[in-house]
């Protein structure tokens, strides 16, 4: 008899539980949400913001953008908020899967504080240079930086910025001596480039390509795995010689651990159907882009893998964590 007690409350806890899973599913979201990121008129910041209007158009709830400043802040408040899917996190590869290998202590665990939603986009750099460098493709240009004693002068947005460590990349795929010229981000780094103060270096799609249209700088190949749909005449680093080579800028949607599968589900959903939409693809082209969306599972499997990918290009670069 009590066997059969226990049972049966078990059973109501289950129907219980299950009935307050499908009301929240269906009430998601009842209030506003808010979208934390880094900077504004950042590639993520302008894009998010595409998202978080689509978003509240669709469920009739206002979809507010936060930026924070530091790379830092967005995911530690976010791992600090309730796990209710009212805040959300909009992330990039850096702040993911870079900034572990770079320091002995974050205020946040990528692998353990979020639940990842959806990719969103990605990104791939240009490898260009000067046209001052007598090198016609991606063979030839290889070739003279090997004739250089003194090696390449290559421009970075910055130290472990996602132009250096595609640099360093480069280097271990090519064995070319690169020397790494540090800038105070992306554009510095290209107008050093455009002007002859450096030879060559890696840079973001949508800062690069209008200057290789204008003539004032010569793209050797994309790090992506295809080409760029906006410029299919540059070819991608596999098909100009080096195999095995890719890396891209990404970013995506997140929430805070814990958070119950029901949101993450509908926020999946919907996310997905904007990021899929043509004015959303139109959108990430005009920012050197593409949609990239993902279940929350290939996200979370994607975070991982370009963590450990990260890691040994860090490593191998001699980059010491702080």
């Amino acid at each position: 008899m009590l066997a059969r007690q226990r049972i049966a409350s078990i059973l109501i806890v289950a129907v219980v539980i299950a009935a307050g899973a499908s009301a929240l599913a269906q009430d998601y979201p009842a209030r506003p949400v808010r979208i934390l990121t880094g900077p504004p008129a950042t590639m993520m910041d302008i894009v998010g913001r595409q998202l978080a209007q689509r978003l509240g158009e669709q469920w009739g709830r206002p979809v507010a953008m936060e930026n924070r400043g530091s790379l830092g802040v967005p995911p530690t408040l976010t791992a600090q908020a309730a796990p209710d899917g009212y805040t959300l996190l909009i992330s990039d590869s850096t702040m993911l899967s870079v900034r572990p290998s770079l320091y002995r202590s974050l205020t946040y665990d990528p692998a353990k504080d979020f639940s990842p939603i959806t990719l969103m986009a990605s990104s791939p750099q240009l490898l260009v240079a000067h046209p001052s460098v007598p090198a016609a493709n991606l063979d030839e240009f290889v070739a003279y930086a090997k004739r250089q004693p003194h090696g390449v002068d290559f421009a970075n947005a910055g130290p472990a910025t996602a132009s250096h460590l595609t640099s360093e990349l480069f280097r271990q795929a090519t064995g070319i001596n690169v020397v790494p010229v540090n800038y105070k981000g992306g554009g510095a780094a290209l107008m050093s480039i455009v002007g002859g103060e450096t030879k060559a270096g890696f840079n973001l799609m949508f800062l690069a390509l209008p200057h290789v249209k204008a003539g004032r700088v010569k793209a050797y190949a994309v790090t992506s795995g295809k080409r760029f749909p906006d410029a299919p005449q540059i070819p991608t680093m596999a098909e100009a010689g080096i195999s095995a080579f890719e890396t891209t800028y990404w970013f995506g949607l997140l929430a805070p651990a814990r958070t119950p599968p029901e949101p993450i589900r509908r926020l999946n959903r919907d996310a997905v159907g904007v990021l899929q939409s043509s004015g959303m693809r139109t959108v990430l082209l005009e920012q050197g882009a593409e949609p990239v969306a993902s279940t929350p599972e290939a996200f979370d499997a994607f975070i991982r893998s370009e963590t450990v990918r990260f890691r040994k290009v860090i490593e191998l670069a001699g980059i010491k964590p702080e």
